[in-house]
């Protein structure tokens, strides 16, 4: 019976983890994806998709933004392929 006790003790400490590292997993996900994020207040007038191996740099570069520019009219350099990024516009 002892025997048994630490088995079930052992698949329920593994269950417990494993919920409290999906939990963690959650939350830095939708961190990354802007969920709770303050939205930016900026009026875009021209927006890009994010591509395979873009960063901050490349975009800035590609439109000829300052990162300063980038960041008053995007929430922020943390972004993922497909997310419209504004690359023409103004803070309001």
């Amino acid at each position: 019976m002892t025997r048994s006790s630490n088995k079930m003790a052992t698949v329920l400490n593994l269950i417990l983890v494993l919920s409290l590292l999906l939990m963690i997993s959650i939350s830095e996900s939708s961190t990354q994806l802007g969920v709770g994020v303050e939205a930016i207040d900026a009026e875009c007038n021209t927006v890009y998709g994010a591509e395979v191996g873009d960063s901050c740099d490349t975009v800035t570069e590609k439109f000829g933004l300052s990162l300063e520019e980038f960041l008053a009219i995007n929430v922020s350099c943390n972004f993922f392929e497909g997310q419209w990024l504004c690359v023409d516009g103004s803070p309001n």
